[in-house]
């Protein structure tokens, strides 16, 4: 039955273009931080899915959820059937050309012992062997699969934190990712403050042309508005700063995995200097990302 579901799946071509990444390894060493991190990168993500419902799993999601490019699925030795499952069922999507990869995790009998010690979880072979003969049945048993693997991580001396860079960089390596989509939007304080905006930033320092006769009645996306701004020496001094932090921010941003980036640019009504310092930032950015969109929330507001 299982060979018959992959043919079908193969033979229909529905999810050739699918990438599969099949996280398996030792208890204890990080398996869970690992589809936490490719989850962050946009995986659909599956733990403990028996293995035998792997094609099965394929064929409804070619037919219901097409949307699904990236699929990353932990599975070990808590399923029982996996052992003796596994190997026809990796060999055939490898054979016919899947988008798929085996990373295996390990650690130190040390580390593996001293972790689970500091979570008091159970060892799933530990119920019968003891935590020890445990360990070691579980890396024995494992000996072919890790053979087989794509890539191996050793995770005795990486924190929660480094692992979880580990594979964010190998997930941006071998799949291609969409772009951190960036929210730029101007707003006025008296208005309130964005509630989902990351980075908030305050132009009310900066000559106000609401001040200025002829500027009142007009925004921040007149010309006449924009020369008044371009005027002083605090402007330029302000932009440079902040789009050199930007463009530093931006990259960092997305190799955690974040996935849209909301930044604010407020002043006391949203209508002069918040909108033509955001136009600026805005047409600064696109030089360095198409994936940027614009919005002036209380432009309207107070006229």
């Amino acid at each position: 039955m299982t060979t018959q579901l992959i043919n079908h799946l193969t033979n229909s071509g529905y999810v050739k273009n699918i990438k599969i990444t099949i996280i398996t390894g030792l208890s204890g060493s990080g398996k869970s931080t690992a589809i936490n991190a490719l989850e962050d990168a946009g995986f659909f993500c599956i733990d403990n899915l028996p293995v035998i419902l792997l094609p099965k799993f394929l064929e409804l999601k070619a037919e219901t959820y097409s949307e699904i490019t990236k699929l990353a699925l932990v599975m070990d030795l808590r399923e029982k059937e996996f052992l003796r499952r596994y190997p026809e069922i990796f060999k055939k999507f490898r054979d016919e050309g899947y988008l798929f990869e085996i990373l295996f995790l390990e650690a130190s009998t040390e580390v593996l012992v001293r972790r689970y010690s500091q979570t008091r979880r159970k060892h799933p072979l530990s119920e019968e062997k003891g935590l020890l003969e445990g360990i070691q049945t579980e890396r024995e048993a494992l000996k072919v699969l890790r053979e087989i693997a794509d890539l191996i991580i050793d995770t005795s001396n990486y924190n929660v934190h480094e692992l979880k860079e580990i594979i964010l960089n190998h997930a941006l390596k071998t799949t291609p990712t969409k772009r951190m989509k960036i929210y730029l939007l101007s707003f006025g304080y008296k208005y309130g403050i964005p509630h989902d905006a990351d980075l908030v930033i305050d132009v009310r320092f900066l000559p106000n042309p609401y001040f200025v006769q002829e500027l009142k009645n007009l925004d921040g996306t007149y010309p006449q508005v924009k020369k008044y701004m371009n005027r002083w020496k605090e402007t330029h001094g302000f932009l440079k700063k902040y789009l050199s932090l930007l463009k530093y921010l931006i990259p960092l941003y997305e190799k955690e995995g974040k996935s849209s980036l909301t930044i604010a640019v407020g002043c006391t009504a949203g209508t002069h200097r918040s909108v033509s310092i955001a136009d600026t930032i805005f047409e600064e950015l696109k030089k360095i990302t198409n994936s940027i969109t614009l919005t002036h929330r209380d432009i309207e507001l107070d006229k």
